[in-house]
């Protein structure tokens, strides 16, 4: 819980969440994101950790491989970061909600003096109304790009800021059965404390706009539980999911604290 007496939540927004499915960063999704926090910032405080940088690139730029993929991704993202903050600006701006920019390597959570000054800066940020929007700062590191679509930073980051409630918007309405994906009748694990089971039920899908799957998520919900956070994984496809589910109104899998 922030100063404010707030509640705070980390929301992780994923690239398919972004574009709807698409090739193209969706503003109506981002509107969508800032009417929700407008709603519910009377109670909750946020920071978002947001993929989508090279998706908004690949949207208007076309570059030359020389080198490797991975050097190509990281252009993309550098030209795609400026736009995607852009966006988020204009849309939350609309409603009154100031944003601000942190990029951040995984690096910076084994340096202690970096943690230190990462949980200052963005405790300032939000004691003054900013909604401090994350992305892993990818031309110089490679992990989102390789590794999970920005899963794991947001589970750090949130275990850093001691959030109340980390938030994971996905495609899909949470984590389903096993059983039930092999039947075509997706059914939702709706709570569970239990990280090992949720492994073995979960397909090893690797989104298609990202770089996750539902393994990596559910590994970001075991760093969140280990610092005693709970994890909600949802379905960000939908118009007013956070509201939703704050309200019992969806359907998603909650992961609960030991």
């Amino acid at each position: 819980m922030g100063k404010s007496g707030k509640k705070r939540i980390l929301l992780k927004i994923g690239t398919n969440v972004l574009t709807k499915e698409t090739k193209n960063i969706s503003r109506g999704k981002i509107e969508d994101i800032a009417k929700q926090i407008a709603h519910l910032k009377d109670d909750y405080e946020f920071v978002i950790v947001s993929s989508g940088a090279i998706a908004v690139a690949r949207q208007f730029v076309k570059l030359e491989s020389n080198g490797k993929e991975i050097n190509v991704k990281q252009a993309l993202a550098s030209i795609g970061q400026p736009h995607l903050m852009r966006i988020y600006q204009e849309c939350f701006r609309e409603l009154g909600l100031l944003t601000s920019q942190c990029l951040l390597s995984y690096s910076d959570f084994e340096k202690e003096q970096s943690t230190v000054n990462i949980v200052n800066t963005i405790n300032v940020l939000v004691e003054n109304s900013y909604i401090p929007i994350i992305n892993e700062n990818d031309t110089v590191a490679t992990d989102e790009i390789k590794f999970g679509d920005n899963d794991k930073l947001s589970a750090l980051t949130a275990a850093l800021l001691n959030v109340d409630l980390l938030i994971i918007a996905t495609n899909t309405n949470g984590i389903y059965t096993k059983e039930s994906m092999h039947n075509h009748q997706e059914k939702t694990i709706l709570e569970t404390t239990d990280i090992q089971s949720l492994k073995s039920e979960a397909e090893k899908t690797i989104s298609s706009g990202g770089t996750g799957g539902m393994i990596s998520k559910i590994d970001a919900a075991e760093i969140a539980q280990n610092a005693n956070i709970e994890t909600w994984i949802l379905n960000g496809l939908n118009d007013n999911f956070m509201v939703d589910a704050i309200q019992h109104k969806s359907v998603f899998t909650k992961i609960t604290r030991k």
